[in-house]
């Protein structure tokens, strides 16, 4: 027989309400009396009655995870962390995609096919800052990415300029003087990509050198190809190439090893994400990596503050990244 709520806190020490706090994923519970109740809930294997408790809270324990893209690696692996880690607040996801499109993001703002969700965490590309403040639905919304609802929502991103910025000040310190960006998406509203952008020429600023900008419809692997296509046609002198993506730089890498160059002697080539492609490729993709798993972690934290304090201030919530460098960025000097 399974253990029960009051076994559980029997054994941590605690109350039978303390428990009950932790296993719903409240705020309020001291991190070592939840690492406490949570090392007895694994070794005696207690499983709570989810639906009859969400059902006496007034929750439905599910939560909508609304991506632009699930086939995306990058977006694929950041469900993957948020469906691992809504387990510990008793959370199902029900995740949704839009390709970005704006009405299909209206649609699924005003109400998840029908379902009642305790909240929604959201990666908007078409939806301007009015549009996702304006909606009849009254569960907390939590935004990933750029699109930051004019500092209205809660919300949790990386620091896309610094990111940049520090990729891009990389190329220069390896001795790249014509270093082309290839990702900006203009007709988008989100502004991932501006931000990389705004990044990228800050690095060249600093150093005295001019932007070379390539934009793209998507941040597929057939765009990337694309892009660098129309680089080596109009014979650019290009040294470099930050794509703003990985599956970009995946594409820009097959096109400009097919068409003879040596990647890093003639062309170095660095992405952004930090998708598993990117690391087994050859060469190994240098890139961003942002920290997915503390994305998912602080998204996830973000909601049930939320839901305990539905009147507090918005937040902005900034996850760390880190530079990983790869072969294909190698110095041309340092390679024989």
């Amino acid at each position: 027989m399974s253990a029960n709520l009051r076994q559980v806190a029997e054994r941590a020490g605690v109350s039978v309400r303390t428990v009950s706090n932790v296993v719903s994923g409240f705020a309020l519970v001291a991190p070592e009396t939840r690492e406490r109740v949570q090392r007895v809930i694994d070794e005696l294997g207690y499983r709570p009655n989810a639906a009859a408790r969400h059902l006496r809270g007034g929750r439905s324990g599910l939560v909508a995870l609304v991506l632009p893209e699930i086939a995306s690696p990058y977006f694929g692996e950041l469900a993957g962390h948020l469906a691992d880690r809504a387990e510990a607040y008793a959370w199902t996801l029900l995740v949704q995609q839009t390709g970005g499109d704006a009405d299909r993001e209206r649609e699924l703002l005003d109400g998840v096919r029908a379902q009642t969700v305790d909240g929604l965490i959201m990666s908007p590309w078409g939806l301007s800052p009015g549009d996702l403040t304006r909606r009849p639905d009254s569960a907390p919304l939590i935004l990933l990415g750029e699109q930051d609802a004019g500092g209205l929502l809660d919300h949790v991103a990386i620091d896309n300029v610094a990111a940049a910025a520090e990729l891009t000040r990389h190329l220069i310190e390896t001795g790249r003087r014509r270093i082309a960006a290839v990702g900006l998406q203009p007709h988008l509203v989100n502004g991932t990509a501006a931000r990389r952008a705004e990044g990228y020429r800050q690095a060249l600023a600093e150093a005295g050198l001019p932007p070379l900008e390539i934009p793209v419809d998507r941040l597929h692997r057939p765009d990337g190809a694309a892009a660098m296509t129309r680089l080596l046609d109009a014979n650019a002198e290009v040294d470099a190439v930050f794509c703003f993506s990985d599956q970009l730089a995946l594409g820009a890498l097959h096109v400009a090893v097919a068409r003879g160059l040596r990647v890093p002697t003639d062309l170095a080539v660095a992405g952004f994400d930090d998708i598993e492609d990117g690391r087994f490729a050859n060469p190994a993709l240098t890139t961003i990596a942002p920290d997915k798993p503390a994305i998912a972690d602080a998204a996830l934290k973000c909601l049930a503050d939320r839901l305990t304090h539905r009147d507090a201030a918005p937040r902005r919530l900034v996850v760390p990244h880190r530079l990983e460098i790869r072969a294909s960025t190698e110095t041309p000097s340092s390679i024989g």
